[in-house]
């Protein structure tokens, strides 16, 4: 049988993908860019007006909900929708979400967020599950191509703040989100119009060991989407009544406390239940570990969209060679950077070969570059003092940094959770994976809001000790950590 390559030399339907991931990027990162920076912004600037506390843990549980409604968005599209359609409806979500934040309305932003949070979730594991599947079992093309889907990734990222952060920043806030709306829209017209090169792709869910099962999936699925709106009634009954005011806090220290429910039932589930061998519980430890050191790099590097944009903001020279450009537009530095220096990471590991840190050692590597952002920004405060601005430099050695740290971390958890989980669990292992981001953006929010008050220099010093102790922590844990995974490399 002909391969397909008839997109540089990889099946035509990986174009589609690529387009489409590229165009939700843009969306997202856009919309991420301007999201703190218009909460914070004083009402007479068209922001919101919203202290630092409030805003970073607004940013906090809209971007741990996006991850973490990844779960059931792709439960939905295994089980009911097909990933096709469940791309489809989530993008239409998502530009919906995004238009919605362009009205000047605080209680239209406010819905506008969980819709967002929703479509991504439907969207977002379900179009990287549609590259794995254009490609044949056994195509030694799938590792390359979606090398080449994750440059669409970087592209929409680094592209997107320059954009919507100047339209939001210079022009008006409303109109960056719109932006992010159109972009969004173009991802949907470009999946729709390319969905003919796809062939089979995502385009049926699985199908039932038995009729009876199907009607179970279908009859969960109802009363989940029923008790969801059910639940968000009964809050809102609760608030407008006046019985209990929702507050962003308190929707923040709820979310944490169901992340944390869920997180540990996961693995408590994982480990004392399921017909699991001596050798798979050794490997599940590893991979509680990687998820701990995971959920702590986010952490740290999602202050990126909340403490270090305000910081940006507030305390940075924002004038290049005599150009005033927008704080947003650093935002743009870290997918730049990734498209910079990936290539060099990968034939770093090459040539290393056996030689190479363990993954755990990565992980740990990756903490302590997070560590070193925090002490660059502990100094760039400190130069700044309370008013004063610093050089744009600063900014770009911390996400620079942050992005050697990424670079040791993402590729290289994903490989191990792949190597690490059984084959009977491989999906809900990726599916840990993206909670670990949620936990951790989280958690960001959360540590961030609650230092907000502190002077920045005082905030960044204690969460550089966060992540240095980590880092310690998990360089003295690496080799009896790495000897747990017994054959698996």
């Amino acid at each position: 049988m002909n391969q397909d390559t008839r997109f540089f030399g990889h099946p035509a339907g990986l174009s589609t993908l690529f387009f489409t991931e590229l165009w939700e990027r843009f969306g997202y990162y856009g919309m991420r860019a301007l999201l703190v920076l218009f909460m914070t912004a004083a009402a007479s600037a068209g922001g919101m007006g919203l202290d630092t506390t409030k805003a970073y843990a607004i940013y906090g549980l809209y971007t741990a909900s996006v991850y973490g409604f990844s779960l059931p968005g792709g439960w939905i599209a295994d089980r009911i929708l097909g990933q096709r359609r469940t791309v489809m409806y989530g993008g239409f979500l998502i530009a919906a979400g995004y238009l919605m934040l362009a009205v000047p309305s605080e209680s239209v932003f406010y819905l506008g967020l969980p819709v967002i949070v929703f479509g991504t979730g439907m969207l977002k594991p379900n179009i990287s599950t549609i590259v794995g599947q254009i490609y044949a079992v056994g195509d030694t093309r799938r590792d390359s191509g979606f090398s080449i889907f994750y440059m669409g990734i970087n592209i929409g990222a680094t592209v997107s703040p320059l954009i919507c952060g100047y339209v939001g920043e210079r022009i008006n806030w409303h109109y960056g989100f719109g932006l992010a709306g159109v972009g969004m829209l173009f991802g949907v017209l470009t999946f729709w119009m390319g969905r003919h090169r796809l062939g089979d792709a995502g385009l049926h869910p699985v199908k039932p060991p038995t009729p009876e099962e199907g009607l179970k999936w279908h009859r969960q699925f109802r009363l989940s989407v029923l008790g969801l709106v059910g639940a968000a009634a009964v809050l809102a009954g609760l608030h407008l009544s006046g019985i209990m005011e929702l507050t962003a806090e308190r929707l923040v220290d709820a979310a944490g406390v169901l992340l944390v429910v869920i997180t540990l039932g996961l693995f408590g589930w994982m480990f004392f239940g399921g017909d699991w061998t001596a050798a798979e519980r050794k490997r599940l430890i590893v991979i509680m570990v990687f998820f701990c050191g995971s959920a702590l790099y986010w952490a740290a590097f999602e202050q990126a969209g909340s403490s270090f944009s305000v910081f940006a903001k507030r305390n940075t020279d924002l004038t290049l060679f005599g150009f005033d450009f927008p704080a947003s537009w650093f935002q743009s530095l870290n997918a730049g950077f990734i498209i910079c220096f990936a290539a060099a990471f990968a034939w770093l590991w090459l040539k290393m070969g056996d030689r190479q840190p363990s993954s755990v050692m990565k992980f740990a590597l990756s903490l302590f570059f997070a560590t070193g952002t925090f002490l660059v920004m502990m100094a760039a405060a400190q130069r700044a003092g309370v008013d004063g601005r610093v050089s744009p430099l600063w900014l770009v050695a911390t996400y620079l940094l942050q992005t050697f740290g990424e670079l040791l971390l993402s590729p290289v958890g994903l490989s191990a959770m792949t190597k690490l989980a059984p084959e009977r669990v491989a999906g809900l292992m990726m599916g840990v994976w993206f909670l670990s981001l949620s936990m951790g953006n989280y958690l960001a929010g959360k540590m961030a809001s609650i230092y907000g008050n502190l002077p920045p220099f005082e905030l960044f010093r204690t969460l550089g000790i966060i992540m240095v102790v980590a880092a310690v922590i998990l360089t003295v844990i690496a080799r009896p950590v790495s000897k747990l995974t017994g054959d698996v490399k």
